[in-house]
């Protein structure tokens, strides 16, 4: 993938993963294009594109932080999956991760990509999403953002330490690029850390069940009133981020695995990021 593609692997991404969607706003392309550039420029040997007739018809992007390989992105337009673009896609950004001593994938609920992953030899972690809006009588706001930081810029090398103790590699790198889009990254001391834009609970990690579930209350509490919320990738043992969700008025329900494999961190308490793990 070449810098000037991030646009075109942006609507790209969007025909293979989000088809039959309403369009999304400005806002969300725009982020989604930097996202992309973002990992281009990081990690340049993971980033690759598939062209049909002249057009970029897939793309699969990884990045390794720390030793710990994560693929951040994989899709190929519904028009040309099944044709094997998308093995070799992921042949190609998983040979960036050929020395990692960690792997990591978040996979939707298809049955074609969860077949992929399994085949990559790393172990299946089965997970539930939790959403829906969050009810102010369960949660009170103001009581959950008591004694929360927002850290901003300044707080990146506190939750960069934690995210290296729980997953094995920190979030340092790819922090920066979520707060300029207008994200916000809510401190539990030095303890857990929350990352959140808009109506969305990003990621999430701690040193211990108490604190990461001060640090996710906090962030569907500061999620717009009346908002549709959704935490992703609730893998078991993160008993404390369920009880949060319904504690705060969500729904569970069936969602895409977690794959793992290789020397990483405890994973626990961390729910992990779709976009930079």
């Amino acid at each position: 993938m070449r810098a000037d593609e991030a646009a075109a692997a942006e609507e790209v991404a969007r025909a293979a993963l989000y088809a039959g969607r309403e369009e999304p706003d400005p806002a969300q392309v725009t982020r989604a294009r930097r996202r992309l550039a973002h990992l281009q420029r990081t990690d340049p040997g993971g980033a690759w594109v598939a062209e049909h007739d002249g057009a970029l018809a897939g793309l699969a992007l990884a990045l390794v932080r720390e030793g710990i390989w994560g693929l951040s992105l994989f899709g190929v337009v519904p028009a040309l999956q099944g044709r094997g673009i998308g093995r070799r896609l992921l042949e190609a950004s998983f040979d960036y991760g050929r020395d990692a001593r960690g792997h990591l994938i978040l996979s939707t609920e298809s049955p074609a990509a969860m077949r992929r992953y399994a085949r990559l030899g790393l172990d299946l972690r089965p997970c539930v999403a939790a959403a829906g809006v969050v009810d102010p009588r369960r949660l009170d706001r103001a009581a959950a953002l008591d004694g929360i930081d927002d850290g901003g810029p300044a707080g990146i090398p506190v939750a960069d330490a934690i995210g290296r103790a729980v997953r094995g590699a920190g979030h340092g790198t790819d922090l920066p690029v979520v707060l300029e889009d207008g994200g916000r990254l809510l401190l539990v001391e030095d303890r857990a850390f929350a990352l959140t834009r808009e109506d969305r609970v990003m990621l999430v990690a701690g040193t211990d069940d108490e604190a990461a579930t001060r640090a996710l209350k906090a962030a569907l509490a500061s999620t717009p009133r009346g908002a549709s919320v959704t935490v992703d990738f609730l893998t078991a043992g993160q008993d404390w981020a369920v009880r949060a969700c319904l504690d705060a008025g969500l729904a569970l329900s069936p969602d895409g695995p977690f794959f793992t494999g290789g020397d990483l961190g405890p994973l626990r308490p961390y729910v992990p990021s779709g976009a930079y793990l």
